[in-house]
C-alpha cells in the first residue's frame, strides 16, 4: 500500500522580518514556494527514490519549494490512478521514478499538459511537459571499480545489482572496467537480484559471492554492506556515501546528487521558462550530479597510497575530459540472475 508523507517548507518570515526592521530598507514579499509532489514507485528508504527524495527536501529547506510525497506505490497498476489524484491538486511540478510504471507515467503527463512532470526514465523526453532523468553515475563506478581492482587479495569482486535494464548494466560494466584496468587478473562475479529493493536476498548473494572468493563487494542494492560487515570484506556503497554503514568495511560509494537537475527544473519553472528535455547532463560528474564519496583509508587492511593517488588522477583526467569512460549497457556476460 503506498504511503503519502509531507515535507513542510522552511518558512521566510523571520528573514522577512530582519529585513524590514533594517533602516533604508524595504522590505520586499518573498516569492511563494512552489507546491512539488513526488510519486514513487518503491519505498523511499530505497536509494534511488532516496536521492531524488533528498534533493528535493533540500529545496524545500531553502524555502524554494513546499513538498510532499507518496511513496511505495508498486507496479500493479496503481500508479496511474494515483498520479491523477496527485495532478488533480495542480501542483507546480510533479518528480517520480517510473521504469516498471513508464507508460502509465507517459499518459498521465498527456492528460496533465500544464504540470511539468520530472520523471527518472530509460526514454526520452515527450513534449510539451515531460521531462527525463537518470542515475548517470558510470564514471564514479568506473573509479570505484578500479579502488576494488587494486585492493582484492583474491582477485574476486563481487557485485549485487537490482535488475539487468541499460541503467544498472552501465554502472555494472563501468565498475567491472576500471577494476580490470587496475588489475588484469581481477574476475567480477555479477548477481542481480530482480528487485530494486529487497536486502534480504541481496545479503544472500552477497554472502553466496564471499563464499566464492570475494573479498570485495559493489552493493548496487541495499543489503550487501550488512553481509561485507558480518564477514569481514570490503565493500563500496551505492547511490549515497555509506561509509557510516561500515566504517571498516565501506571503502568508498559511487554517489548520485539530484540537486543540480531539481534546482535547474526548479528555476525553470520560476522563471516561467520550463520546457520538456533529457536532464541528462544534470546527472553526471561534470555538473556535480555523480560523484565519487571520499576515499576511507581507515577500513581494515588501510588503502595503499599509490592506489588512492591512481584513482585521483584518473578523477582529474574524467572531470577535464580526457578520459571518457565508456558506456556499455548490454549485461555483464557471466552474470547470474537470483529472487524475482
Amino acid at each position: 500500500m503506498h504511503r503519502t508523507r509531507t515535507a513542510g517548507a522552511v518558512a521566510l518570515g523571520t528573514a522577512a522580518l530582519l529585513v524590514a526592521a533594517m533602516p533604508g530598507v524595504i522590505a520586499q514579499e518573498p516569492a511563494e514556494p512552489l507546491t512539488v509532489k513526488a510519486v514513487y514507485s518503491s519505498v523511499i528508504e530505497e536509494p534511488w527514490d532516496g536521492v531524488i527524495h533528498a534533493a528535493l527536501e533540500a529545496e524545500a529547506a531553502a524555502g524554494r519549494i513546499t513538498h510532499s510525497y507518496q511513496d511505495d506505490v508498486g507496479y500493479d497498476g496503481q500508479m496511474e490512478f494515483v498520479l491523477q489524484e496527485v495532478a488533480s491538486e495542480g501542483p507546480a511540478i510533479i518528480f517520480g521514478d517510473s521504469f516498471g510504471n513508464e507508460e502509465a507515467v507517459r499518459r498521465v503527463a498527456a492528460q496533465f499538459p500544464d504540470i511539468p512532470f520530472v520523471f527518472g526514465s530509460g526514454g526520452g523526453p515527450a513534449e510539451p511537459n515531460f521531462s527525463v532523468f537518470d542515475n548517470w553515475i558510470h564514471e564514479p563506478a568506473y573509479l570505484a571499480g578500479m579502488l576494488a581492482g587494486g585492493l582484492t587479495k583474491s582477485n574476486v569482486v563481487g557485485v549485487v545489482a537490482g535488475y539487468p535494464v541499460p541503467e544498472v548494466n552501465r554502472i555494472t560494466n563501468a565498475f567491472i572496467a576500471g577494476a580490470q584496468v587496475q588489475n588484469p587478473a581481477v574476475e567480477v562475479k555479477v548477481t542481480f537480484i530482480n528487485s530494486w529493493f529487497d536486502p534480504a536476498t541481496a545479503k544472500e548473494a552477497a554472502l553466496a559471492h564471499i563464499g566464492a572468493g570475494a573479498d570485495v563487494l559493489y552493493a548496487e542494492r541495499a543489503g550487501v554492506i550488512e553481509a561485507a560487515v558480518e564477514r569481514g570484506v570490503l565493500a563500496i556503497g551505492n547511490m549515497a556515501d555509506q561509509q557510516v554503514d561500515g566504517p571498516q568495511n565501506v571503502i568508498t560509494s559511487v554517489t548520485w546528487n539530484m540537486t543540480p537537475t531539481v534546482e535547474y527544473v526548479v528555476d525553470q519553472v520560476l522563471a516561467g521558462s520550463y520546457t520538456s528535455q533529457d536532464l541528462k547532463d544534470f546527472s553526471m560528474m561534470a555538473k556535480g550530479g555523480a560523484a565519487l564519496a571520499p576515499i576511507n583509508t581507515g577500513v581494515t587492511g588501510g588503502i595503499p597510497e599509490e592506489l588512492v593517488a591512481a584513482v585521483m588522477d584518473a578523477e582529474a583526467q574524467i572531470r577535464s575530459g580526457v578520459l571518457r569512460v565508456s558506456i556499455n549497457e548490454a549485461q555483464p556476460a557471466g552474470s547470474t540472475t537470483v529472487g524475482g
